[in-house]
């Protein structure tokens, strides 16, 4: 199995591993990375590999593989894999902190959003200083201005962000947790991970990366309020900077 680094420390940039095998397509899977992969409505990390010898392999993105079990690096278009990237190869592991920052800023300001708006979620996405979430909501007139003021009065509240976790049967004890009504949570190995804002602003599964204050999402402000269907409103956010 890969050892998911980015779980306990998404500020990780750069990491040493050991090349645990080279797929037939050409994907790379190392035994550990700081790597976040493509799921949960957020896009895999891009960045490179570097090999002993300034050698570097560029990678598009970061993806599980068929069993979930290992994290699989898809190198860029065109990428020629040198003849002594083999199993048993050092390497490390450089994700392009730019755009992953970004990316988390961005979820953690879904999560608020979630807040702001508390009703079930029916899809998510998040992108380089965007997002979106869909919600079932009753019909209603949703006021963007509002609903961004409250959502920055969050940001600006500087609360911690922390992880914590429980196990499958208490998960399902606190269906409450859920707030997704499309995705739902992982499980399967024994236990969830939960996202914890502040004491008590928000607590959900969620194994995506995320700050470790809420300030450092900046400003953010609701774009566009879309209708997608009788009950489903979709909402987009973008990072003002």
């Amino acid at each position: 199995m890969t050892e998911h680094l980015y779980r306990e420390d998404a500020y990780l940039r750069s990491s040493e591993a050991v090349i645990n095998e080279i797929t037939p397509e050409g994907g790379i899977i190392p035994d550990r990375t700081c790597f976040y992969p493509n799921g949960g409505g957020q896009p895999g990390d891009c960045g490179f590999l570097e090999l002993e010898g300034d050698t570097r392999i560029p990678i598009a993105t970061a993806v599980y593989s068929k069993d979930r079990s290992q994290i699989v690096h898809i190198p860029a278009e065109g990428t020629q894999l040198p003849a002594r990237l083999t199993s048993g190869a050092k390497i490390t592991t450089h994700i392009d902190w730019e755009t992953r920052y970004r990316r988390m800023r961005v979820h953690t300001a879904l999560h608020l959003l979630s807040v702001v708006l508390p009703f079930p979620v029916t899809g998510g996405q998040i992108s380089d200083g965007t997002g979106r979430l869909d919600f079932d909501i009753p019909e209603s007139a949703l006021d963007k201005e509002e609903l961004s003021g409250k959502l920055q009065e969050l940001i600006a509240g500087d609360y911690a962000v922390t992880q914590e976790w429980i196990t499958d049967d208490e998960l399902n004890a606190n269906p409450g947790l859920v707030k997704t009504m499309s995705v739902k949570p992982p499980m399967g190995s024994g236990r969830v991970r939960l996202i914890r804002i502040g004491e008590d602003v928000d607590l959900q599964p969620c194994g995506g990366t995320h700050v470790s204050q809420t300030a450092q999402i900046g400003k953010a402000v609701i774009t566009k309020i879309e209708k997608k269907g009788r009950q489903n409103r979709r909402v987009r956010i973008r990072l003002e900077d």
